[in-house]
């Protein structure tokens, strides 16, 4: 295997870690009739996210930003991997990717501003250069 798809593997296990993070304290503050039911939109009232603690809907938010930034990781480790392109740049970047999503859940958690917002964007800029390297 890789050393991207090694971070990717990482990274999916991560998710998982964050949706336990999540879904224990909303299943807390929600309780079962909610969390059990089938969630119809009738019978919700407002946005679960709404109706959690501040803390517990940051996780959430952070669990959802985490699935949107791993589509993009995951195209570039795999493009990475299959065409053969495997670098200590492109490893370097996959590592620190996955090195900013396990400090974004604490940043976010915490709300630190603007630590937040920079460990989003050293993620990103990991991957979009990763994909920028596939192409060189």
């Amino acid at each position: 295997m890789t050393p991207e798809l090694t971070a990717l593997t990482l990274a999916a296990l991560l998710q998982v870690v964050q949706y336990v993070l999540m879904s224990v304290p909303a299943n807390m503050e929600l309780g079962t009739a909610k969390t059990l039911s089938p969630r119809d939109p009738h019978r919700l009232g407002k946005p679960l996210i709404e109706q959690v603690s501040p803390q517990t809907g940051r996780l959430i938010r952070a669990l959802n930003n985490h699935f949107e930034g791993l589509i993009l990781f995951s195209i570039a480790c795999v493009v990475i991997t299959v065409s053969g392109q495997s670098t200590s740049f492109t490893t370097g970047c996959a590592f620190t990717y996955l090195t900013a999503r396990v400090l974004y859940v604490p940043a976010y958690f915490f709300g630190l501003v603007p630590w937040r917002s920079v460990i989003w964007s050293v993620g990103f800029l990991a991957t979009a250069l990763m994909l920028v390297a596939a192409l060189i």
